[in-house]
């Protein structure tokens, strides 16, 4: 094999590969398959009559926004199964045809790539099961590696970062890398409590934001510097003890938010059980006032949540590293810095939460399993969804609440 290109690699992402039926979900239901133009012409060449007809029925072209990637896409039947999935939730092309037959989506999910600096990197999305066990639950921080890997190997490329590029000299851009590895030493920090570095995290990204908006991203190396001293100094701990906890006010925002995309439609049946779990852990009801679910949501947390997360905080840990890396935080995503940690603290709020109602479901059988479906489901019905993304970072705005005051407000119980 003609070893050519490197690539930047989560170290979980060596022992990763399909566990095809004996997945407890399958990433062939729920939503919609792009086709690539290659595999598409393929599938009209087909001379297996039995694909071919189901070929002919099930895969359409894309009319409009059409690209390379994106030129067709699987028509799903009414229970959102793909119709290539036999009852044994194996693919009939990959059966029949071959791999070489899969599309590229079917191919390479649920790896993503991006490039930075023109090396590849590679991750994993959370809506894969068996991706979150191998991410996720290894209580050590997570490493990576340089690989090398077969320059034909196709890659369907998610975003791009060049710190080079004159375009970016006076951008954040500029300072990519210093700032990712700024945000991934301090998320997995130990010394600190993992709300203790969010929010440490958000000061630096407030104020960041704040010397981009005067035109001093020049700053931006002399800041991480002054951060990373009094990190290392301590400084933090007396000012994170005084920041109080509203989780009233958290628990009701966030759950406005898990309310729309139930409201917004959704058929996984993984999730839905989920968030169910959640409603009775917290005893939500018509009749029950906001400061009674609050005080059966404060004790699901205190009798259950805490205890089993002290020792299993790095599952968390993890799933932020994982998304830092994989989303090229913080310069991909929404237009201003700030807005990318807004997103990602969203992100794991709305998980806690979730977590903690189930945790006064199942009260001391609260366990691994229960996370694991939680984070798998809570990621395929979210952060695969563009429209929902857009509806919470426009919420937070509308609302007035996309600020630290009410970052910490969500983070810290």
């Amino acid at each position: 094999m003609n070893k050519e290109k490197k690539m930047l690699v989560p170290q979980y992402m060596h022992e990763f590969k399909c566990i095809g039926s004996n997945c407890e979900d399958s990433c062939c239901i729920g939503w919609r398959i792009s086709i690539d133009k290659n595999t598409y012409t393929k599938y009209r060449k087909c001379k297996n009559k039995e694909l071919k007809e189901l070929f002919d029925k099930s895969v359409k072209r894309n009319r409009s926004n059409s690209s390379e990637y994106n030129y067709a896409k699987i028509k799903i039947n009414n229970d959102e199964f793909c119709p290539f999935l036999t009852e044994e939730k194996l693919c009939r092309i990959h059966s029949g045809l071959g791999e070489e037959y899969l599309s590229v989506t079917c191919t390479t999910y649920p790896r993503m790539t991006n490039v930075v600096n023109g090396v590849l990197e590679k991750s994993a999305t959370m809506s894969c099961p068996e991706a979150v066990r191998l991410a996720l639950l290894n209580p050590e921080p997570m490493q990576f590696d340089y690989i090398e890997v077969d320059k034909n190997t196709e890659n369907k490329i998610g975003n791009n970062v060049n710190t080079h590029q004159i375009s970016a000299a006076n951008k954040p851009e500029k300072y990519f890398w210093e700032l990712r590895i700024f945000t991934i030493q301090l998320l997995q920090n130990r010394d600190y409590e993992l709300w203790e570095r969010l929010i440490i995290l958000g000061m630096f990204y407030e104020k960041l934001n704040k010397y981009i908006k005067e035109g001093k991203v020049n700053e931006t190396l002399n800041l991480i510097a002054g951060y990373t001293k009094n990190i290392e100094q301590g400084i933090f701990h007396e000012y994170l003890n005084e920041i109080p906890s509203y989780k009233t006010v958290q628990m009701m925002i966030l759950k406005e938010l898990a309310d729309e995309r139930i409201l917004g439609g959704t058929k996984n049946q993984r999730y839905l059980k989920c968030f169910v779990e959640f409603m009775k852990g917290i005893e939500f009801t018509v009749e029950a006032t906001k400061e009674e679910i609050s005080e059966h949501y404060e004790k699901a947390y205190i009798d259950y949540y805490k205890p089993y997360m002290e020792k299993h905080e790095y599952i968390l840990e993890n799933y932020l590293v994982n998304y830092v890396f994989k989303n090229l935080f913080p310069v991909k995503g929404e237009k201003e810095i700030f807005d990318n940690y807004m997103m990602l603290v969203i992100h794991y709020s709305m998980i806690k939460m979730h977590l903690i109602g189930m945790a006064g479901v199942h009260k001391e059988k609260f366990c691994i399993e229960h996370i694991v479906k939680l984070i798998q489901s809570f990621s395929k019905v979210v952060e695969h969804n563009k429209m929902f993304l857009k509806y919470m970072h426009d919420t937070l705005k509308k609302n007035e609440i996309a600020n630290m005051a009410y970052m910490a407000i969500l983070i810290k119980n």
